[in-house]
């Protein structure tokens, strides 16, 4: 068993050296991703000793948690399909209107909706921007 354990620390050590460098897919930023993980239970899988094998009810938990590692990655797909697509009805409903900003100091129609990671940002019928948060009001 002591490839196994090797196998996991070395993709461990991988994950949080890849993770501190910055380069790194978001599944990867919360952990191992569900190919990490499928690696590390097949690795288990064919280095455990014959004469010994895992027991049973070990083995029925890490395939438990197969499934729960897989079922988050979709749930949380589905979740962020759905979160765009209503950012984006919305912002739908916002072109033509008017939109001014909680202090007051740019307003304006609002020609285009541009909705990236970090929140929404229109394009005012005069080319200013405005960044559609929290305060903004629409007439």
């Amino acid at each position: 068993m002591s490839t196994v354990s090797n196998v996991s620390t070395n993709a461990a050590t991988t994950a949080a050296a890849t993770k501190s460098s910055g380069s790194v897919s978001s599944e990867m930023k919360t952990g191992l991703d569900y190919d990490a993980f499928l690696k590390l239970l097949v690795a288990q899988m064919k280095n455990q000793d014959p004469t010994n094998p895992t027991d049973p009810t070990q083995q029925m938990s890490q395939l438990a948690s197969f499934s729960n590692v897989e079922q988050s990655i979709k749930l949380n797909q589905k979740l962020e399909a759905m979160t765009t697509l209503s950012t984006l009805t919305q912002a739908n409903n916002l072109i033509g209107r008017t939109v001014t900003t909680g202090d007051g100091s740019v307003s304006g129609v609002v020609k285009s909706i541009q909705v990236a990671s970090d929140g929404a940002v229109a394009t005012l019928a005069d080319g200013k921007l405005v960044l559609l948060e929290a305060g903004i009001k629409v007439e």
